[in-house]
């Protein structure tokens, strides 16, 4: 008997095994098979197909019954006729049917429901890509110029895919659903299904990669299509967004779209340096989700599935910690504090909301069950069931039923009018009500969907495998540096060795820095092996995703970075390596300081190391010029060439070999959308060519001088003598002149008196400039440099992008003159417009400003890149009060003598000044010298906003410092304390104060009246607060000290106070203290129960 059980379990083992072989050959078509989930358990008496069965039935009655038989979008709402789909709700709703799909794949007989619910997913999936296709037009205008009104729509009709709603109508700039639509693209084709069918649509969908590519810098709706938190119509940079950008660019680089059955031209490509912006964006906004949104539930499916952006363990857990705690309720998760949607006292007739509104919302915001469900699902992928129990625990009591018994999501549990006060004078103590319970016919899709694809995970129906075949999930233990196609990079040190290639750029050259030992290559010997300039790439791309009946052009003309040119490529049959955009020729004059362009170098390869996340190592082309060893160049240049040779330069190792060596460790990109056929032209790419010079002929070394003195940058002639002088005897004086900043100063005079084009003996004025312009550079004559410059409108490269470098750091840049109306850059912009402000705004006093401004700008955006931490407590980036910092330094280091001129120091100087500035202020200096740097930086103590909060609660009239008036009301109703857009209204307060000094004593007193508040909480304000006047106070109370022990010196001169210790007996917190505690005690004393004062 034992014998013939045995057998029959072992028959009934092989005819399970040969069903399931057969169902895979009944789906052979497939372009690429998955694992059947082999770690399941068997069905065992037919429970498999009943567990199924259960949850088709769910899937049919509250999911595909709604689905659009036309389009095959989902409605929103499930009742009424009309019927609009949301792009973001869809996706979830395809993922839901997908995923159930996947489950029946392991049954033979599945009675063809496979194959229905893959095709519902795929029809879903195709309708959105028929909808926004008929939107080419605005993806070809958003990617060259991203604008909320020109975007794609993220709402349209279910039943025709037609748009519904305008631009001015709704927010329908939602980077987020675009993102989770390319994620969940792979995702499906990863798994078999086919939903791109040709080339069209190939370069459509690469055309939306370009578009999330910049999703680091665009300012959006998000998830909850709102924007800002005050509802106000405006858009904010969400790192729900960028965090779903950054893992739809990881998902789909180099990926396939026909899947198995593709071949070169349907793969996606992306930019590396793109996806590193979105990484670097993502890190430095988080745990915040906007300025706004101090943190959000959207986060949620950011961090965990569908997308696991997030590859820094500490970070996910400091980031989800805090959504834990602000927003976790007994019925779901508050999207965020102070969400007005839905709640009782929301005013559903407006679109927006009015100021101070949101206050109304407070503690009663609608809680979302959906995001129990998220966390289920997140327990599932990361092992941890005492978390999966936690939340289906709690989710299980709120869900509803339908009449024949399917489990309903409700979308929010509210709290309903007449428990409105109550609940807000002790949250969590009403009963909330859900918004739907199935019955009435409404369903919540977005739920409904995840709540299936929870249950099919938890019942290990499906595995994490198997809905995410691409691996977005990498557990911390398995995490290292991988390819970014397959999710997070491990935040692991890497230990990378930089592959170098030295290029001379003449034999002339290479034979010359060969008698010094460096062995170079020329242009020539590398052959056949082109080298190209990054310009010449960016033109190759101009190639990628062309399409003419959608009216798509290319690759927008965007720089390749760093990462992108350290690769090797392939174009039309030719091998090309790439020189980064520091060796460029640059018409600005930066690039004439060698120390500048040595300096760049090793940021380049610290940023390589930093950042190179791909197999092979990275090749970076180190191209030498004969410029630049010209006269004092050379030796700097030989010892960083020297570096290279030893293998390590600035802390990077380093291996310098032959190209042709080099190329076989190198990441090799095949640039295959360049097919050309017969008819069309051959496109034109210029590789560098080399300088066709004697080889044995002399470099000449000494035809440049070292630094010049401060003589020579002066001008012999005075510009108030001669502004009223005429034209003729101007040109007179310019023809026998041979100082250049003389002759800088006269062509100035002409060229606003008579205008570029006029005629002077060597030309138009301005190539009379120009002429000096690049005499002054090769004397370096910085100084006569910078006003040439100037007055040409020179613009540097890549100032937009440092820019941007600065406002995803959560900064805001100003441009202007110290002391004068300045422009605040808070949303990136484009170079024009930049020019158009540094031109208006910064050459009112000395024409020299305007560049040096770019200068800083240029440098600000390196060292924030790569040191945020040196801008800690710095929320506005005042370029022109930097200055004036640096201005402050170089008296200090004087002392007694004449301070340095900063316009006529070199930019590698000026950089170097302005990271000493930058560092924590040294002993040894005077308080008044401490001052004047931190003011001018604009740096506050760590907590100072939390604490101008706190001092706001107490002050019902409000404070107010150099005519800025910042009111109680409806500030604190508006914001909460840690949002970003309260901290940017105190630094506003702070805008009008003109000495840097005199704005540290103001933070100061700002910090002292915290500390008295906090230790008297029966105290507070009665009238407004004046700063002003507590500073005068205090200061007048320093001199009675003052001028008894030392006599009587001028009233009003403050430099001795502010040159004063902070702390101890007789510091200025003392005489703040002292001011403080008397404006207190003038008003009446608020009663407090715990007064330890009171009697009775």
């Amino acid at each position: 008997m034992a014998a013939a059980a045995a057998a029959a379990a072992h028959m009934a083992d092989v005819s399970w095994k040969m069903l399931e072989l057969r169902a895979r050959s009944k789906r052979s078509g497939s372009i690429y098979e998955p694992l059947k989930s082999i770690n399941l358990p068997k069905p065992e008496g037919g429970s498999l197909w009943d567990k199924l069965d259960h949850y088709y039935r769910i899937v049919k009655t509250t999911l595909l019954l709604h689905q659009s038989p036309t389009t095959g979008l989902f409605p929103t709402k499930t009742y009424g006729d009309n019927r609009k789909a949301k792009v973001h709700d869809n996706l979830y709703c395809a993922a839901c049917s997908w995923a159930l799909a996947l489950a029946y794949r392991r049954i033979d007989d599945d009675k063809g429901r496979t194959h229905e619910l893959e095709h519902s997913a795929i029809k879903c999936m195709r309708g959105i890509l028929y909808c926004y296709m008929r939107q080419a037009d605005k993806v070809q205008q958003f990617k060259q110029d991203p604008k909320p009104s020109e975007c794609l729509h993220s709402v349209f009709s279910a039943h025709t895919g037609d748009e519904v709603f305008s631009a001015k109508e709704y927010g329908h700039l939602q980077i987020n659903a675009v993102s989770l639509f390319l994620i969940y693209l792979v995702e499906m084709i990863s798994s078999g299904l086919q939903i791109i069918y040709n080339t069209d649509e190939v370069s459509f969908i690469q055309n939306l990669v370009f578009c999330v590519e910049r999703a680091y810098r665009v300012p959006d709706f998000g998830v909850w299509e709102r924007g800002s938190k005050y509802n106000n119509g405006s858009p904010e940079l969400h790192s729900s967004s960028v965090g779903l950008a950054k893992a739809a660019l990881e998902a789909i680089n180099g990926f396939n779209l026909f899947g198995n059955q593709g071949c070169s031209w349907s793969v996606i490509f992306v930019d590396f340096d793109a996806h590193n912006r979105n990484r670097q964006t993502l890190c430095s906004l988080l745990p915040r989700e906007s300025r706004s949104h101090n943190t959000d539930a959207a986060l949620l499916p950011c961090l965990s599935y569908p997308a696991f952006a997030l590859d820094d363990e500490v970070l996910f857990n400091q980031t989800l910690d805090k959504i834990i705690r602000k927003l976790k309720g007994k019925y779901g998760f508050k999207r965020f504090l102070r969400d007005g949607y839905r709640t009782a006292l929301e005013d559903k007739t407006r679109r927006y909301y009015k100021p101070a509104e949101i206050k109304l919302f407070d503690g009663i915001e609608c809680e979302f069950p959906l995001f129990f469900i998220f966390m289920i699902i997140d327990g599932v992928f990361r092992g941890n069931f005492a978390q999966v129990k936690e939340y289906q625990d709690l989710l299980d009591p709120l869900l509803q039923h339908t009449s024949e018994g399917c489990p309903v999501v409700p979308k929010y549990y509210y709290v309903p009018a007449d428990f409105v006060e109550l609940e807000k004078k002790n949250p969590g103590s009403q009963k909330r009500f859900p918004s739907n319970s199935g019955r009435d016919g409404k369903f919540f899709l977005w739920g409904q969907a995840v709540y299936i694809i929870a249950k099919l995970l938890a019942d290990k129906l499906v595995s994490p495998k198997d809905i995410d075949p691409i691996g977005r999930y990498v557990p911390p233990q398995d995490q290292r540096n991988v390819s970014m196609r397959f999710s997070n990079q491990g935040p692991l040190e890497n230990d990378l060795v930089v592959h170098v290639a030295l290029i001379a750029e003449s034999q002339r050259l290479q034979v010359f820095l060969n008698t010094y030992g460096i062995q170079t290559q020329t242009p020539q010997q590398v052959e056949p092996i082109q080298i190209w300039a990054q310009k010449e790439l960016v033109k190759a791309y101009f190639h990628l995703g062309v399409n003419d009946k959608l009216g798509l052009s290319g690759r927008p003309d965007r720089p390749i970075g760093c990462l992108g040119t350290s690769k090797i490529y392939r174009i039309l049959g030719k091998t090309v390596v790439c020189y980064s955009i520091i060796f460029d020729l640059s018409d600005f004059y930066m690039s004439q300081d060698v120390m500048m362009l040595i300096d760049d170098i090793k940021n380049a390869l610290q940023f390589i190391k930093q950042y190179w996340k791909m197999h092979g190592r990275p090749l970076f082309v180190v191209l030498i010029r004969e410029d630049n060893i010209r006269g004092s160049r050379f030796n700097p240049i030989l010892d960083m060439l020297a570096a290279f040779k030893k293998g390590i330069v600035g802390g990077v190792k380093v291996h310098v070999d032959r190209v042709q060596t080099l190329i076989s460790g190198a990441v090799v990109e095949q640039l295959d959308f360049l097919r050309i056929t017969e008819t069309e032209e051959v496109p034109v790419f210029k590789s560098l060519e080399e300088l066709d010079l004697p080889k044995h002929s002399k470099v000449k070394r000494q035809s440049s001088t070292p630094n010049a003195s401060e003589l020579e940058q002066q001008p012999d002639v005075n510009i108030n003598d001669w502004k009223n002088k005429s034209t003729y005897e101007i040109l007179q004086k310019l023809n026998d002149c041979n100082c250049l900043a003389s002759q800088a100063l006269l062509s100035s005079i002409l060229l606003k008196r008579e205008g570029p084009n006029f005629i002077t003996k060597e030309g138009t004025v301005r190539e009379h400039i120009e002429r000096i312009y690049r005499r002054a550079g090769s004397k370096k004559l910085w100084s006569v440099v910078r006003f040439a410059a100037s007055l040409l409108g020179k613009l540097v490269d890549s100032l937009a992008p440092s820019i941007t470098n600065v406002l995803v750091q959560g900064k805001q840049v100003t441009l202007g003159a110290f002391g004068q109306e300045e422009e605040v850059i808070s949303n990136p912009l484009s170079p024009g417009v930049i020019k158009n402000i540094i031109y208006e705004k910064c050459h009112l006093q000395d024409e020299r400003e305007a560049v040096v401004q770019q200068e800083l700008v240029i440098h600000i955006g390196w060292i924030i890149s790569n040191s945020p931490e040196l801008f800690s407590g710095m929320l506005k980036i005042r370029i022109g009060w930097i200055i004036h910092a640096m201005k402050y330094e170089l008296k200090f280091r004087a002392g007694d003598m004449p301070a340095k001129d900063l316009y006529q120091m070199s930019p590698s100087e000026v950089k170097q000044l302005l990271l000493d500035i930058l560092q924590p202020q040294q002993q040894g200096r005077g308080w008044l010298n401490r001052r004047q740097i931190d003011g001018s930086l604009n740096r506050t103590p760590a907590g100072f906003y939390d604490r101008v909060w706190q001092i706001l609660e107490r002050t019902p009239n409000g404070l107010i410092v150099a005519g800025k008036f910042l009111p109680q009301q409806p500030t604190l109703s508006d914001m909460t304390m840690y949002e970003m857009n309260f901290s940017l209204l105190v630094e506003d307060m702070l805008q009008n104060i003109d000495q840097p000094e005199y704005r540290q004593i103001i933070v100061e007193l700002l910090m002292v009246i915290s500390v008295i508040l906090e230790r008297n909480p029966e105290l507070e304000f009665q009238d407004k607060v004046d700063l002003d006047k507590v500073v005068q106070e205090a200061f007048r109370d320093f001199q009675k000290d003052h001028n008894r022990s030392k006599g009587d010196e001028k009233q009003d001169d403050m430099t001795a106070f502010y040159n004063t210790h902070p702390v101890g007996k007789k510091g200025t917190c003392s005489y703040l203290s002292k001011a403080v505690i008397t404006l207190l005690l003038e008003g009446e004393v608020k009663s407090s129960n715990d007064d330890p004062c009171t009697v009775s």
